[in-house]
Order: C-alpha cells, then structure tokens, then sequence
C-alpha cells in the first residue's frame, strides 16, 4: 500500500476577510474531493487571510497509480483558477510488507 500526501500553499489574492477565505477554500477542498475521492483538508494558516494551505492525501496498491493521482490533482487544483498555487509539496510513503504490519 502506498500514502500519497500533497501540501499545495495557495495565495488568496483579493481576499479581505476570513469569510471569503472560507468561501474559497472550501470550492476548492468540495471539488477535489469530489473530482478524486481523495481526503482534502486545509491544514495551515488559518487565520491568515491571503494565504491558505490544503493537504491532500491519497492511498492506492502502487506507487506509480498515487504519484500519477497527486499530480492530476495539483493540475486540477490549478487550473479551477480559484487561488494561484505558490508552493507544491509531494511526498509518497509506502506501508505494508515488514513495515508497522502485524498479524491478527
């Protein structure tokens, strides 16, 4: 099994208020998750106003089906046009085999 976790830092340009941050964010965060069945949160700068971070995670049987996921998602993000993406962090953890696994 494979984890896949990808941190995208969005500048909110125009934003004055953390009701419109919120409104922003969460087009983006419904729309992936419904585009990707994927787990989508925003996972830092909460009270900034013009800057927001989600994190998407996403589990799959190969490394290559979750690398190929995250990326089509860091695209779809961008191209929604909501917010410019800043900052794009990628990070692929395999699980399984000898590692943290036990036996019921």
């Amino acid at each position: 099994m494979f984890v896949g976790v990808l941190r995208l830092s969005l500048h909110l340009h125009g934003n004055g208020s953390l009701k419109g941050k919120r409104s922003m964010v969460r087009r983006i965060v419904e729309r992936t998750r419904a585009k990707f069945n994927a787990s989508v949160a925003e996972v830092a700068d909460n009270d900034v106003l013009q800057r927001a971070v989600i994190g998407i995670t996403v589990v799959g049987n190969s490394s290559s089906h979750v690398d190929s996921t995250i990326s089509r998602i860091g695209g779809f993000v961008e191209g929604l046009g909501v917010a410019p993406v800043t900052s794009i962090q990628t990070e692929i953890i395999p699980l399984g085999g000898d590692i943290g696994e036990r036996e019921w």
